[in-house]
């Protein structure tokens, strides 16, 4: 019997809190002075740009996995979240019933403007810069690798923060010491690696390659540094199933690789307005994304 979903949230418009900014995927709200609720839509974006199809369920996804990892990492590194119920935050019922299982109440904090991108594996971006210089975002690697191939060590890739439509930009790190200083530069570096390193143990054991991933840091108002937005979900994480995976081809996914695969072979120039997604693609995607969630908390 399929389960029946509930219908896709594109846009959330909550009555009884302020919107303060609508990104790519996630709509947030002040809830105080001190927190805020995010909100993550079934809104999906590729190559920077919203496609107008959402994904059913692929909200109450991304909150359940960055939730889970947001806990395991813990220890590591302080994070955003608060603990408090977001129906607590909301009188209406209504918007109660648009948050359930999608939302959190965070901790508000300064977002740093770098995005952490550390690889391990040669994909995407990366791959095509390797192709072009033999350098990934300047970091030289050894002739003659594969697509797909496995890096001898992750390497961290910083990159700007784009404006939604833009494409992100790689920089070096020199780039990121002088945006935010060379002491939290160097610390984000660090604890990027750490933290990649952790979960990418942890997903081989549940069968799954963590292939690259980004984070986003902030900064609370005493300057404690915060992990905030997503964690390791398949919006901000490449993830491939280890028992089919071989270097030297484009490997299988559990996340919006697939779409940006089958975006690749239509005739659109990677800018708004992105185009519409088949029905097919849209439940294939839906289905991976459950898929990934599965596997790694054991949660359908």
């Amino acid at each position: 019997m399929t389960e029946t979903l509930p219908e896709p949230l594109f846009e959330s418009r909550l009555a009884g809190l302020e919107r303060l900014h609508r990104g790519k995927v996630r709509d947030i709200y002040r809830v105080d002075a001190e927190h805020l609720l995010i909100v993550a839509s079934d809104r999906l974006s590729a190559f920077d740009v919203v496609l107008p199809d959402p994904i059913p369920g692929k909200g109450a996804v991304l909150t359940a996995v960055a939730d889970f990892w947001f806990a395991r990492l813990g220890g590591i590194v302080a994070n955003h979240l608060t603990g408090i119920d977001p129906a607590s935050v909301l009188d209406d019922p209504a918007d109660r019933a648009t948050v359930r299982g999608r939302a959190v109440v965070v901790r508000r904090a300064r977002p740093l403007p770098v995005e952490a991108v550390v690889r391990g594996y040669l994909i995407g971006s990366g791959w095509k810069d390797y192709q072009a210089t033999g350098q990934v975002c300047g970091i030289p690697l050894p002739p003659g690798m594969l697509i797909a191939e496995r890096l001898a060590e992750p390497i961290f890739t910083p990159s700007t923060k784009a404006a939604q439509g833009q494409h992100d930009e790689n920089i070096p790190m020199d780039a990121v010491r002088t945006l935010i200083g060379t002491t939290l530069a160097d610390r984000i570096e660090a604890l990027s690696l750490r933290l990649y390193a952790h979960a990418s143990d942890y997903a081989r054991q549940r069968g799954i390659i963590l292939a690259d991933t980004k984070f986003e840091f902030g900064l609370d108002e005493d300057g404690e540094l915060l992990l905030i937005d997503e964690v390791f979900t398949p919006d901000s994480s490449r993830f491939w199933p280890a028992a089919t995976y071989a270097p030297g081809r484009s490997p299988e996914s559990f996340d919006k690789q697939f779409v940006r695969d089958y975006l690749e072979t239509l005739d659109w120039d990677k800018k708004p307005p992105g185009p519409r997604l088949p029905e097919r693609i849209i439940q294939r995607t839906q289905e991976k994304y459950r898929e990934v969630l599965q596997r790694l908390t054991g949660d359908a």
